[in-house]
């Protein structure tokens, strides 16, 4: 195995080279496969519309930069919300004050969905919903430019509407929370000239985490979407997801495969990377997966649209988000 360690933004990004070995379906007495029979007991999960998806993506992209303190991101999050009630979630808004790298308030907003709020039985799908306030990974005078975060932010968010209208029309077995949250994408920038500081991103997620919609809140997983929506966008087994809920993420991948979407589901280790899902892992002990872009051919492990002012609706791409959203779709909807 080689390993090569790369720093970038706060963030540990860790490439594995290693071999894979294939295992064959085991046989029943009468020949038929078992992974088979497996098959065809598996719950038809609704059919997840991408057009849909990406209609919620722009509606996002059309209140401008969704940045914590701008008119653009109360409007889009009062529109987030009612989107979610539209679609017959019980709705939680967290408003919270929190507190960025360089001491700005940042007023912040978690937007909470739950489906079937009694079921002990729960999955949390999450995503986040501001936009970042800098284009750092761009030439310099875009830096202090705010982006548009089509992808990153708005396509995570917009696969989550179109399953919520899903799961209004046809209900999962279990509960299922639906989770926006907030300040993000408000660490660090590049150009930073002071004393790096650790978690200046998440900020929303660390709220939650720390005191949830409801208290003692739990749930089997949780699994992640960020930057979901690229042009042939590739998803790899991300470092703290298979560190931490390596059962979760195998089944994801897994039922990604057998929808047909194994060249953007590729089974193999790709970076690790600081998070949402780490602080819901970590204040609340939730195994979580998270579905992230990753370019192998990227220095950064990201699609060159991250952090600069191309990350516009040109680059989200139907066909990634209904290869994640099916498999979600899939996935939740085989929850017992």
């Amino acid at each position: 195995m080689n390993i090569i360690g790369k720093l970038f933004s706060g963030s540990l990004i860790i490439l594995y080279t290693v071999s894979v070995t294939a295992c064959g379906s085991s046989k029943k007495s009468d020949g038929s496969s078992i992974k088979e029979e497996e098959s065809a007991l598996e719950v038809q999960a609704p059919t997840f519309n991408a057009d849909s998806a990406y209609s919620y993506v722009k509606a996002q992209v059309d209140f401008g930069p969704r940045v914590p303190n701008t008119k653009a991101h109360k409007e889009c999050g009062d529109y987030l919300a009612s989107e979610l009630e539209r679609f017959g979630a019980k709705v939680y808004n967290q408003y919270a004050d929190l507190v960025a790298y360089d001491g700005t308030l940042l007023k912040s907003r978690n937007i909470i969905g739950a489906y079937n709020p009694e079921a002990k039985k729960r999955v949390i799908l999450f995503a986040h919903w501001d936009s970042r306030p800098y284009a750092d990974y761009d030439e310099e005078k875009y830096h202090h430019t705010a982006i548009d975060g089509a992808n990153d932010g708005a396509s995570g968010v917009g696969v989550l509407l179109e399953i919520a209208r899903q799961i209004q029309k046809q209900s999962p077995a279990i509960g299922i929370d639906i989770a926006f949250f907030d300040a993000e994408d408000y660490g660090i920038p590049e150009f930073y000239q002071g004393n790096y500081k650790a978690d200046t991103w998440c900020l929303g997620s660390q709220y939650w985490g720390r005191i949830p919609h409801v208290s003692n809140y739990k749930a089997r997983y949780g699994i992640l979407l960020d930057m979901v929506g690229g042009k042939n966008a590739t998803f790899y087994y991300e470092g703290y997801s298979q560190r931490t809920a390596n059962n979760v993420m195998k089944k994801i991948w897994n039922a990604a495969h057998e929808l047909g979407y194994g060249n953007t589901f590729i089974k193999e280790k790709g970076g690790e990377i600081t998070d949402d899902h780490i602080y819901v892992n970590r204040f609340r002990q939730i195994p979580c997966v998270d579905i992230i872009h990753y370019d192998t051919n990227s220095d950064t492990g990201f699609n060159p649209t991250w952090h600069t002012i191309d990350d516009t609706m040109e680059n989200i791409d139907r066909a990634t988000l209904q290869a994640v959203g099916q498999t979600v779709l899939q996935v939740i909807y085989n929850e017992k």
